[in-house]
């Protein structure tokens, strides 16, 4: 058996994340080898963008290279950050390192946590926190940093488990890779929930750990265990400490005084502030019985799993409110949700909106002491934050927020204008095709494919854009309308972050009728200039201006009900189609991709454009200007009379595959690059948002990344990791020496 293989048998599980391992890993890439310049892999660097991977949750990858070459091997690791440069790290280091032992520079701990990390900077500081922090980057416990341990803990913070292993390097004082009982207590009896409530070390919970005698020592995995059953066991002494007459029961006060210290960590401003109200009230007798205790704390545990069936249940939508029912339901295959915790959560809930008995996105961020951050799936380009509260919105702002509506509509309006404007080109020609009149007999296109070839033949590719212009300088302000519209009408009827499907009938038919008023005049241009090739009139160019002339102020609006028939039933239609093909295609946190958006906007199309075809047929009859010898049409009713007697009842439905094809493509850019644009460019009004745009997630520890330009690489997370420590773990270590 060879040497490699028997290490392997002799290495438990257990010791593969011990820091001697670690530094044997750093040794290998390059690391702390002791000499004072060296290189690392580029395979340690990647860039990852922290927004992005958090919707689509994202893990940290870390995947094994290994190389036949005999004298090393190469580990793969893609971290959340970039990591940094020693060639970068080492005039860092030099210019905050104020002593050298043997020509070779080190940092103090005052050098390392208040002069580079800019931590604990008050004159009365602790001395001994701020010995504690720099251990955990002072691997060899000499009680100074070189360059080596400096570049070392850097690697450490990259590492997707850095807030355990930084705890760990704080409790190893002796860099022994294992914590004994005494080195736990030592650090432990540094913390503020041990000065406030005071702990048995002699209890049967440290003497699972440590052994009867306390004489076992505890290796990596077992102390990230430990720390995080430890202060679930000191809730339970104060609460035995404060029960004393051993009935299970303790004061509002004491309940109060008990969560304040030892569970502090856990508590936001709002919980805090509401213990002695959601514990049964003012009085100070009140009872708190230890069932009450266990699930309340159990809750402030549970509350990432609350958030998941929240955002589950939202599909998307992070304004809806659920009711106790429907979360009872949701939640019927979490068995590790009971009944009493959600009525807890209800009820500190109500205390956050008193009347309303319900949840909302607003109420977790309240009570969870993990921030909460919008997101979405894509990089914004711009991020403005427009209004704090949704009660600070105004006229003004609801007026912004309509013209912010109105300009993004009329982008992707016109993209969507351009996109299918040959399509909508050879309806138009099929539609106002006839066979009566004059001509009888005469079909000029076979179909529209044929129509397609001959004006192409005829005209060229440009003719396939005749009109162009007055159709995007028509459309973009028309779809602007009309987005604009519904999204007003949605936000009118919405209540509770939820909207009745008469609501949504009602908001996408108003959308509709604006937009008739503002691009009917624009429509009937564009028809005319579109039929303008079909027959060539010698010595006379038809363009924009000879159409205004003709027609007059009135003739721009020939067929206006026609348009009224086919644009509210489609948008009233279309809107409501298009909202319920989002849920339908929405990944299993609600959020709707680029892809997503398209499929839905098309689908939806395509029954609002067919249904509507012989409105649209009407309309566009009574808008083209009828050559010698065709019918004329006075009115909508006439023209549907004359339709169904001289051409058949499949007049009315002429060029439907093609408004199909048109519309359902047209309206499928038209949506996706307005809900994309919404993303890009990000403005907040406190209003509400489209569904499915935003996922609501925890913040990482990468949100709070500093931004001090001498924090590079890992540096850039060693105070919020400090921080993490604090506020997950619960070791709150002191900031001020105290005074005797």
């Amino acid at each position: 058996m060879s040497q490699h293989q028997n290490d392997q048998k002799t290495m438990s599980f257990d010791h593969l994340l011990t820091s001697t391992r670690r530094r044997e890993l750093l040794q290998n890439l390059g690391v702390g080898n002791g000499s004072d310049s060296f290189s690392l892999s580029p395979f340690r660097t990647a860039k990852c963008n922290v927004e992005t991977a958090t919707s689509q949750r994202c893990r940290f990858l870390v995947k094994n290279q290994f190389y036949t070459n005999n004298f090393f091997f190469k580990i793969k690791i893609i971290p959340a950050i970039q990591r940094a440069n020693p060639d970068i790290l080492r005039p860092i280091f030099d210019r905050f390192a104020s002593k050298e032992v043997k020509g070779k520079k080190l940092m103090t701990p005052e050098d390392f946590i208040r002069g580079y990390l800019g931590l604990y900077t008050e004159e009365n500081y602790n001395k001994e926190t701020i010995r504690l922090l720099a251990s955990a980057a002072d691997t060899t416990k000499d009680g100074d940093i070189s360059f080596e341990e400096f570049c070392a803990f850097e690697a450490l913070l990259c590492s997707p488990d850095a807030l355990y292993l930084t705890a760990f390097e704080l409790f190893d004082r002796n860099a022994s890779d294992t914590i004994s009982c005494d080195e736990f207590e030592a650090v432990i009896r540094h913390t503020q929930p041990l000065v406030d409530q005071d702990f048995d070390f002699n209890s049967d919970f440290i003497k699972r750990y440590f052994g009867a005698d306390k004489q076992r020592n505890v290796n990596y995995h077992s102390f990230c265990q430990l720390l995080h059953d430890f202060y679930e066991e000191q809730g339970i002494q104060a609460f035995k400490k404060y029960d004393k007459n051993g009935n299970g029961t303790i004061s509002s006060v004491d309940f109060q005084q008990i969560m304040t210290t030892v569970k502090g960590h856990l508590l936001t401003d709002f919980v805090r502030n509401n213990l002695i109200a959601v514990s049964g009230g003012g009085a100070s007798g009140h009872k708190v019985t230890f069932p009450y205790y266990a699930a309340f704390n159990s809750l402030l545990a549970k509350m990432e799993l609350i958030k998941r069936v929240y955002v589950s249940n939202a599909r998307g939508n992070l304004d809806i409110e659920m009711t106790k029912e429907e979360f009872l339901h949701a939640i019927q295959s979490y068995t590790q949700v009971t009944p009493y915790e959600v009525e807890i959560l209800f009820h500190l809930s109500e205390l956050n909106h008193p009347g309303r008995k319900t949840l909302c996105l607003k109420d977790i961020q309240a009570i969870d002491p993990e921030r909460l951050k919008r997101v979405s799936q894509m990089d914004r380009l711009i991020n403005i934050k427009a209004v704090h509260h949704k009660d600070e919105r105004g006229f003004g702002t609801a007026l912004l927020e309509s013209g912010y509506r109105f300009l993004l509509g009329s982008i992707a309006g016109a993209c969507g204008a351009t996109a299918v404007y040959p399509i909508d080109l050879v309806k138009t020609r099929m539609q106002n095709q006839r066979t009566s009149g004059s001509f009888v007999g005469e079909v000029m296109y076979k179909n529209s494919l044929d129509c397609f070839k001959k004006v192409v033949k005829f005209e060229g590719l440009l003719g396939l854009y005749r009109g162009l212009l007055p159709q995007i300088v028509g459309v973009a302000p028309e779809k602007a309308i009309k987005l604009t519209m519904n999204d007003f009408m949605r936000d009118k009827f919405t209540q509770d972050g939820k909207i009745p499907l008469y609501g949504e009938i009602i908001a996408g038919g108003t959308g509709g009728m604006c937009q008739v008023v503002f691009t009917n005049p624009l429509e009937i241009v564009k028809i005319r200039l579109q039929t303008a090739g079909e027959v060539q009139q010698a010595g006379k160019k038809i363009g924009v201006m000879s159409v205004l002339k003709e027609l007059g102020f009135l003739g721009l609006y020939k067929g206006s009900r026609a348009c009224f028939l086919r644009d509210i039933p489609f948008s009233a239609i279309y809107f409501p189609a298009y909202a319920h093909a989002k849920l339908a295609t929405a990944d299993e946190d609600g959020m709707n991709s680029p892809g997503s958006l398209f499929c839905s906007a098309f689908i939806a199309g395509v029954p609002a454009a067919g249904l509507v075809t012989p409105a649209d047929v009407i309309k566009t009859r009574l808008q083209v200007a009828a050559r010698a010898g065709q019918t004329t049409y006075n009115g909508v009713i006439d023209c549907a009379r004359k339709l169904l007697k001289e051409e058949g009842p499949m007049s009315l439905w002429k060029g439907t595959a093609a408004r199909v094809c048109r519309s359902s493509p047209q309206f499928a850019v038209t949506l996706l690059t307005y809900e994309v644009l919404q993303r890009l460019f990000y403005v907040d009004f406190a209003g509400s948002r489209p569904t499915g745009s935003e996922l609501a997630t925890t913040k990482t520890i990468q949100d709070e990344s500093s931004t001090n330009p001498d924090h590079v690489g890992g540096y850039k997370l060693a105070a919020a990791t400090f921080s993490g420590i604090e506020h997950k773990f619960g070791l709150f270590l002191p900031r001020f020496e105290t005074t005797k």
